[in-house]
């Protein structure tokens, strides 16, 4: 693709500089937001598994937003433009319409080579790659007719994605719901617990357990980040933290007690432990037969 210097020539197939900056100012301000519906339509109200936000991610966000608009911008809104040019060529209409239609193409595009090569799912991508251009083509119409310097749409952009970031935030907070563990009784714990890699957890009454390829937390004087185990032990229930759970011990000398939360719903309920960090930590998650 072609750079210019100003914003001037809207019928040309190139970019200017200008128009490139502006759009890449306006993904970086709406992906907050985007991240807010993410995780008010897909997370809220379900387990975190004990996982933290973790400072350091927080901290990074101010540089790693900008540098994600830029890659949006060039990876969509920019060839979508190119693309709404040449329609507008041939067809008529106003071309922020082109622009749109376009960019939800090339959003769609993205997601049908996640799907191609890592397998994401198409009805989980497709529309958050495709609706991900609605509103950077939206305002960049109206912003392409003014001149702006190189900087100064990025300080407005900053400041307006701090507000929105703040009332959207207080937002979601105040509609999601609160993840609730389901309340199991010993009777209800009781049965065979399954996980991957033929992990089997098999809790029996009076407080045996068998196990087999279970996760379990490693020897102290090894630096793995879990072991897993079979054999015979024990199991109890215990509190872990503000969570209940089971703590299973071992007969022999394969790993520590591990301690498995209880998660899930009352109709699937599961046990899981996070190994290692609470932020990168390697989650093993055991559901009922």
């Amino acid at each position: 693709m072609g750079w210019g210097q100003g914003m001037a020539g809207r019928g040309r197939l190139t970019w200017s500089n200008d128009e490139w900056n502006v759009a890449a100012a306006l993904c970086a301000t709406q992906l907050p937001l985007v991240w807010l519906a993410w995780w008010f339509l897909v997370s809220a109200g379900h387990d975190d598994y004990g996982r933290g936000e973790g400072l350091f991610g927080i901290l990074c966000v101010p540089l790693i937003l900008p540098l994600l608009g830029v890659l949006h911008s060039s990876a969509q809104i920019m060839p979508a433009a190119t693309a709404a040019r040449l329609l507008r060529r041939r067809l008529r209409g106003p071309e922020w319409a082109w622009h749109m239609v376009t960019s939800a193409l090339v959003g769609a595009g993205w997601a049908g080579l996640g799907h191609m090569v890592w397998d994401w799912p198409l009805r989980d991508t497709l529309p958050w790659f495709a609706g991900a251009g609605i509103l950077p083509v939206l305002f960049l119409a109206p912003l392409r007719e003014r001149a702006w310097g190189g900087w100064s749409v990025w300080f407005r952009a900053a400041g307006v994605c701090f507000v929105l970031f703040v009332v959207g935030g207080l937002s979601v907070a105040a509609l999601a719901d609160e993840y609730e563990p389901p309340a199991l009784s010993d009777r209800q714990l009781v049965g065979d617990w399954r996980g991957d890699h033929g992990a089997v957890l098999r809790l029996a009454p009076g407080g045996r357990a068998e196990l087999t390829r279970v996760p379990a937390r490693p020897d102290f004087d090894t630096y793995r980040g879990h072991t897993r185990c079979s054999g015979t032990g024990t199991w109890v229930r215990g509190p872990y933290g503000e969570r209940e759970g089971v703590v299973v011990r071992l007969d022999g000398g394969c790993g520590e007690e591990t301690h498995w939360t209880i998660s899930g719903s009352e109709q699937a309920p599961e046990l899981f432990v996070l190994f290692g960090d609470p932020d990168a930590g390697e989650l093993r998650i055991l559901t009922r037969d």
